[in-house]
């Protein structure tokens, strides 16, 4: 059935010694976006659907970029898209910046190939010219909507004679080429719709296929760049599903046999509204700069749909190709919470934290972080050190959803010294100074491995020197933070190190 490269597949059967080989297709998928625009959520859940799909069978990938659409061309757009790809954890193994077999993997540069395409229907009679204007288009849509009709090309040109359009041709009349469409459209089984049927000729005008500057639409290129491509499977929107029934036609008129199609729901807000581009919220940029982590929009997104034999928070893009099932696809819209993806990024920042190899990743990224929002501020750069920021990650790990959190006000202690003179801390107790110069013999004995052990220690200290417990709490937690909340006590303590808490609480007695 589908128009695609065979890969051997050998193995030996019963024991004998010949090997029994056979051929079987190798699945290609597609992700096709325009660089029209940003890769947004919807773009990137159609991506990562495609990439399972191909992984999942040891498939190729392929990112192919239709920018026939000149007049809305992004600048960096097209760059923008494979480099959020990548971000994601799903480079594609093919494309214009990586090469394939397959190239170009850019619509504007395969031109000839529709061109040829286009010249093969109209020589079949499947195709033919149409030489009306804008004007009598625009006039066809508005009688149309003022009868209450859904506007549609009345296939007037399908009735010329050929000496009229030679005549016209002859002229430089201008022109694109439409694609006669057939009566009586057959079934095809959708991998997630099932058997569907959509009667296009009745309830649409032939749709043009060339357009007059030579460029094709969406129509021909997808069609032509799937049999080019050897593409096996496509995986797209379900907003494409009643236009499948064109595209199977222009298959069989060029005598290709289609791939096979799964057309997926779409991805809506929590509310059930459609997910808007202009909300600016929805890009992988804007993800990416408040430091949320790719597996954790992977997650949430697979989370909010279908597909999978079971749907839990924290799976990993390993988790996700071994667990997608693409039977298990529903045709029901699927949700997206954003209010929950702090939930799901602090299950996978956790996760970056505990891996060794990952964390080290983590502490030059908030380095760089810490750099940027403080810079000059910063009065110890012990604090930027690999292993005061591991202490910190350690610490806040499980409690803290992205790494800019540790940049805002409330954490600003771990990074830059306070300035608490010794009135300060008198005002949250009389028996300030007795206690801080308590807790700086307390911690110059050290020793101290985890804040359990800590908060033993400070309730024994407060009961030698007979002094409640809260006030030993309150007074250091503004003498070491300039604070009146925040993390425990104790993990302040163990964040800074014993030398600067002693360097805090002498300061603010000295002051």
């Amino acid at each position: 059935m589908f128009g695609c490269v065979l890969r051997r597949m050998c193995w030996k059967r019963g024991g004998a010694r010949r090997s029994v080989c056979t051929t079987q297709p190798e699945v290609r998928v597609r992700f096709a976006p325009s660089p029209t625009g940003f890769l947004h959520l919807g773009g990137l859940r159609t991506a990562l659907y495609n990439a399972l799909f191909a992984k999942q069978r040891r498939g190729a990938f392929i990112l192919r970029l239709e920018d026939t659409d000149r007049a809305r061309l992004v600048p960096g757009a097209a760059d923008a898209i494979e480099d959020m790809l990548e971000w994601a954890g799903i480079p594609p193994d093919e494309s214009s910046r990586r090469g394939g077999h397959y190239g170009p993997y850019v619509q504007s540069e395969r031109l000839q190939l529709y061109s040829q395409a286009a010249s093969s229907l109209l020589n079949t009679g499947h195709a033919y010219y149409c030489f009306c204007t804008n004007q009598r288009l625009e006039l066809l849509k508005r009688d149309a909507q003022r009868s209450g009709h859904v506007p549609r090309y009345d296939n007037r040109c399908r009735h010329l004679r050929p000496e009229q359009v030679q005549e016209k041709l002859a002229l430089g009349t201008p022109h694109v080429v439409r694609f006669r469409l057939a009566v009586g459209a057959e079934p095809f089984q959708d991998l997630v719709f099932g058997w569907t049927r959509h009667e296009v000729a009745a309830v649409e005008g032939d749709p043009v296929i060339l357009k007059a500057d030579g460029f094709p639409t969406y129509h021909l290129a997808s069609v032509v760049d799937d049999h080019h491509m050897r593409i096996s499977h496509v995986l797209r929107g379900s907003e494409w599903l009643i236009s499948t029934a064109k595209h199977l036609q222009l298959h069989h008129a060029l005598g290709w046999s289609p791939p096979a199609y799964a057309h997926l729901p779409l991805l809506l807000n929590r509310d059930g509204t459609k997910l808007s581009k202009r909300q600016g919220q929805i890009f992988l940029q804007r993800f990416r700069e408040q430091g949320v982590l790719p597996e954790s929009l992977l997650d949430l997104i697979t989370h909010a749909g279908s597909g999978f034999n079971n749907n839990r928070i924290g799976r990993r893009l390993d988790e996700l190709i071994e667990e997608f099932n693409i039977s298990k696809i529903t045709t029901h819209s699927a949700l997206l919470d954003l209010d929950k993806l702090d939930e799901f990024n602090r299950v996978h920042l956790q996760r970056r934290i505990e891996d060794p190899h990952m964390c080290v990743h983590l502490q030059d990224e908030l380095r760089q972080r810490v750099l940027h929002t403080h810079g000059s501020d910063i009065s110890d750069h012990t604090v930027l050190e690999p292993q005061y920021i591991q202490r910190v990650l350690q610490l806040r790990k499980g409690h803290i959803s992205s790494l800019q959190e540790l940049l805002d006000r409330s954490y600003s202690y771990l990074w830059i010294r306070p300035v608490v003179s010794l009135q300060q801390l008198k005002d949250e107790s009389a028996e300030a100074a007795h206690i801080t110069a308590a807790v700086i013999q307390l911690v110059g004995a050290g020793g101290f491995l985890s804040t359990e052990q800590l908060n033993r220690e400070l309730k024994l200290m407060a009961s030698r020197i007979n002094t409640r417990y809260s006030s030993v709490m309150r007074v250091l937690r503004l003498a070491l933070s300039d604070q009146q909340k925040g993390p425990s006590v104790a993990e302040m303590m163990l964040s800074l190190g014993e030398q600067e808490v002693c360097v805090r609480l002498q300061s603010a007695l000295e002051s």
